[in-house]
């Protein structure tokens, strides 16, 4: 029987389970971490197409279902926002990937520790819920849009690659789901400081209906000076919107806002 308090549905479609093990585009002898495997059908199809899997595993009462179906794997009980993925699954920092099909409720911290890992896995891939992978996956000006979007687009790259119903899962969830694949960018392609690049984004989509110099001000305190300065420096037209803005130019605006914040002592 799932837990409800660990958000469990399982998913049993080999079919799908199928598609979701091919979208990581890893090759046999590829070391895998598995996240929440519940009671292994994905883990099945992961160990047949070869792969190192190393899974985490909160239930305990599942955990012993899982030693006995798959003596050959790596399988740690705990709680996966608090175990060290990298020294778990690749300890000589080789190439890695990631796969699970995560709780509703931790999605953003299960992501936020994906494109935080160093080294970064090759490639990621999450079911999620269907919303969050249209927000994922959005593109700037669109309803989807948002900090979300931006937090994660400027870590790496976002592919929405199909939806599994409601009734696939076991018992069904109230929303569809859907697989995104995330490939991290090179660390010399992402924001310097990624949780002060994300407290900006969040600061101005507070704001997203606010024009860009309004927002500054709103969003991260800036006086009406400093924000006017902020626009007229980033090059981006300051009657312009946050929700229009695409990542790259949130970018091109960071470098700007950090600049104006140390010389008006805000803090980012």
């Amino acid at each position: 029987m799932a837990n409800k308090a660990l958000g469990q549905h399982f998913l049993t479609d080999p079919r799908i389970l199928g598609r979701i093990r091919s979208a990581l585009l890893a090759e046999p002898g590829a070391r895998v971490l598995e996240i929440g495997p519940g009671r292994g059908a994905l883990t099945r199809q992961l160990l047949a197409a070869g792969f190192r899997v190393t899974a985490i595993e909160r239930d305990r009462d599942l955990v012993p279902i899982l030693r006995s179906a798959f003596p050959d794997l790596a399988l740690i009980e705990g709680d996966a926002l608090e175990v060290d993925w990298t020294a778990a699954v690749s300890p000589d920092r080789g190439p890695w990937y990631l796969i699970g099909n995560i709780p509703y409720n931790i999605t953003s911290p299960l992501i936020d520790r994906a494109l935080e890992a160093d080294p970064s896995p090759v490639s990621i891939v999450y079911l999620v819920q269907k919303e969050v992978a249209l927000r994922l996956a959005a593109e700037a000006g669109t309803a989807e849009y948002g900090a979300l979007t931006v937090g994660v687009q400027a870590g790496a790259r976002v592919e929405r690659l199909f939806t599994v119903p409601a009734g696939a899962f076991s018992p069904p969830p109230k929303v569809d789901s859907a697989v995104v694949r995330l490939t991290p960018r090179p660390a010399a392609l992402r924001p310097p400081d990624v949780r002060r690049f994300r407290r900006m984004v969040v600061g101005l989509f507070g704001a997203r209906r606010k024009q860009l110099v309004r927002g500054l001000q709103t969003g991260l305190g800036f006086s009406a000076e400093v924000a006017r300065r902020v626009a007229e420096r980033s090059g981006l037209e300051p009657t312009r919107r946050p929700e229009t803005f695409s990542v790259a130019e949130f970018r091109q605006l960071e470098t700007v806002v950090v600049d104006e914040a140390r010389e008006a002592g805000v803090s980012l």
